[in-house]
């Protein structure tokens, strides 16, 4: 398993504000800056009730079954993940596009072939994430699998 190098944690406090930012560009309808490499989930908060939202990196996105597929890069730990546990019923925007989704972790199996095939496309993206994230990769297929251990993947299929 890739050991990490600070015990990764949702961000909190001042830090917070820099996760949020890109959440603005969707706000003052710019979202599609950030083209399809990234998506705002709206959801419903497990505890709140209220509606949240996050801005995530997608790590693919099936084009042919309109399916798109990303990792909760703070594992289990994430708001956004563990409201999904809860209401998985939510809906996406990518660029100016938006739709109703429902939200699937997918089985550990499936996960890591999504690490894998991520890594193939985005060799330093993906050694980047884990690093700002405080995992070290060493590049090989078993720490690829380990990531897919502590960072869940999800997919979001149409409704």
């Amino acid at each position: 398993m890739p050991e990490p190098t600070t015990a990764p944690q949702p961000p909190q406090g001042p830090s917070r504000i820099m996760w949020r930012l890109p959440i603005l560009l969707y706000k003052v309808h710019l979202g599609w800056l950030l083209g399809d490499r990234f998506l705002l989930l709206i959801h419903i908060g497990r505890v709140s009730g209220e509606t949240r939202q996050a801005v995530l990196e997608v790590i693919r996105h099936d084009k042919a079954e309109i399916v798109y597929y990303v990792a909760s890069g703070f594992g289990e730990k994430s708001d956004w993940f563990r409201n999904l546990q809860k209401n998985p019923e939510v809906t996406i925007q990518v660029g100016k596009h938006r739709m109703d989704v429902q939200a699937e972790r997918l089985p550990q199996e499936e996960a890591e072939r999504e690490f894998l095939d991520y890594a193939s496309r985005h060799p330093t993206a993906i050694k980047n994430l884990a690093g700002m994230l405080g995992y070290q990769l060493d590049g090989s297929e078993s720490s690829l699998r380990a990531l897919a251990e502590v960072m869940p993947v999800v997919a979001f299929r149409p409704r």
